[in-house]
């Protein structure tokens, strides 16, 4: 286990700031201890810098897991984020989207969000923003990006995309496997 090198946190922290803006301060300077980012073959894990401390007793080919996987990165050197972040992502999220009821089963079986299965957007979404979507009772089920500003989403027919999918809590049971 490592901390990220320039390259690594530069490219990890872009696509954090998609969905929670200037918030990934409040991820990292907590008032109940100092939390940090290390990575773990590919995968970038969130901790408490009083549990890094005792993984270092352990050797690296014996650690799976540690804290909580915020994702990985590809082999293109891109990052990819797991439904794992959703926890800490949904409480700092900038840009959400709630969903109708009849629409929620369509967006846990990894499909997009349509116009009509809308039910409120945050004002001022832009196009292409990382959104944290919800149900109507405010249960953040995944996230995704915004196929259309919060203006556009107004005058858009009810079978147009209006978020593409990226991760939702369906992924626990499909990806159990390759999950962590």
């Amino acid at each position: 286990m490592r901390p990220l090198t320039e390259d690594e946190m530069k490219i990890f922290f872009e696509k954090l700031s998609k969905y929670i803006g200037d918030n990934i301060k409040l991820l990292i300077d907590r008032p109940d201890s100092i939390y940090c980012f290390r990575l773990q073959k590919d995968r970038v894990f969130y901790m408490s810098e009083k549990i890094m401390k005792h993984a270092g007793n352990l050797p690296r080919k014996n650690l799976l897991s540690l804290g909580t996987c915020f994702g990985k990165f590809t082999k293109s050197h891109k990052f990819k984020l797991h439904v794992t972040a959703l926890e800490y992502l949904a409480p700092y999220a900038k840009f959400k989207i709630w969903l109708k009821p009849s629409a929620e089963q369509q967006f846990l079986y990894a499909n997009h969000i349509m116009k009509s299965g809308l039910g409120r957007i945050t004002e001022g979404t832009q196009k292409y923003q990382g959104v944290v979507v919800y149900n109507m009772a405010d249960l953040p089920l995944g996230f995704g990006v915004a196929a259309k500003s919060t203006q556009e989403c107004r005058h858009a027919d009810p079978m147009t995309i209006v978020c593409f999918h990226q991760s939702d809590i369906g992924d626990y049971i499909r990806s159990e496997d390759t999950l962590i």
